[in-house]
């Protein structure tokens, strides 16, 4: 199982990934292993994830995701699916 996941990290910013542990993979953004973006913006909460059966199809969603505007990101965490299809 594969997961793409969105974090809030200390300013405000959001960024999202893929891995196939998401526990890990978020303790390792948590202690500063995550990647450099999260080591320079220590992370504070995971806000979103879904679950892909393959690696290719959840790498071909965090593109998408991480191609969205803040405000569409946004709308997917908070399940505003109107708003989601109008941005």
């Amino acid at each position: 199982m594969w997961y793409v996941y969105i974090l809030e990290c200390g300013e405000g910013s959001l960024y999202a990934g893929i891995t196939n542990n998401l526990k890990r993979r978020f303790e390792e953004h948590q202690s500063g292993k995550g990647g450099k973006f999260t080591h320079a913006f220590k992370v504070n909460e995971l806000l979103y994830s879904e679950q892909y059966s393959t690696k290719q199809d959840a790498l071909k969603r965090e593109a998408q995701i991480k191609g969205w505007a803040r405000k569409k990101k946004l709308a997917l965490i908070k399940g505003d699916k109107f708003l989601l299809k109008k941005l």
